[in-house]
């Protein structure tokens, strides 16, 4: 007799699933040069659909912005924590992602019986988890975990350009852009430049060097 496969649902549950609520994890910012990197822990109520929910990379800004409000309202609850550009200078930037998501999931005012998380990769966590590759287009609560996250981010990005018009924040929120990299060799890094990602790194040797040649041409006169 062939043995059945184990049935996934749209919210990725299998059959042996425990019962009760499922959270959905995911994140905003692994690859930029600038800012924190962002996570979001979402539990979906069954009972007030959310019309367009889908992995936020392919949706528009205002898209995301309209689907942030819904889910914030709908949804039984929500977390959003990040880990600092001095955390990711620190632990680098995947275990600052972990560190980030387990947050979000700790955040939430109630308790999941499991976890999904978009990805390869599991945060320590003290409830089940498991990790879905390309989750946040396959599952309902992990679309709306990208969401928050990438909306909250993009909007931390844009209060940063207050500071530091200078950089283009608003516009490229920190990723590598032509546009970036030019303010770089230019400006130099400010405080939320992650400092060991390449591009940045770069940028802080120059301006040591700089100093340096400076000082010893002081010393010399």
């Amino acid at each position: 007799m062939r043995s059945k496969k184990p049935s996934t649902g749209e919210q990725g549950q299998l059959a042996w699933d425990p019962v009760g609520l499922m959270a959905g994890v995911d994140e905003a910012g692994r690859g930029p040069l600038a800012g924190p990197v962002v996570a979001a822990a979402v539990i979906l109520d069954d009972g007030k659909r959310i019309r367009g929910l889908a992995d936020s990379k392919v949706l528009t800004p205002l898209q995301r912005e309209r689907l942030f409000d819904q889910i914030m309202d709908k949804a039984l609850c929500c977390s959003i924590a990040q880990a600092s550009v001095e955390e990711i200078d620190t632990l680098n930037i995947f275990h600052a992602t972990m560190l980030a998501m387990k947050r979000a999931v700790e955040g939430l005012r109630l308790k999941p019986v499991k976890v999904l998380v978009d990805g390869n990769a599991l945060p320590r966590l003290d409830v089940l988890a498991e990790a879905i590759v390309g989750g946040d287009a396959r599952v309902k609560s992990i679309s709306a975990a990208s969401i928050l996250a990438k909306v909250h981010r993009d909007r931390l990005l844009t209060q940063l350009h207050e500071e530091f018009p200078q950089y283009g924040f608003a516009s490229h929120k920190g990723y590598s852009t032509r546009e970036h990299l030019q303010a770089l060799k230019v400006h130099g890094a400010c405080p939320h430049h992650r400092r060991f990602f390449n591009p940045v790194a770069v940028s802080l040797a120059m301006a040591g060097n700089d100093a340096a040649g400076g000082d010893s041409l002081a010393a010399a006169a």
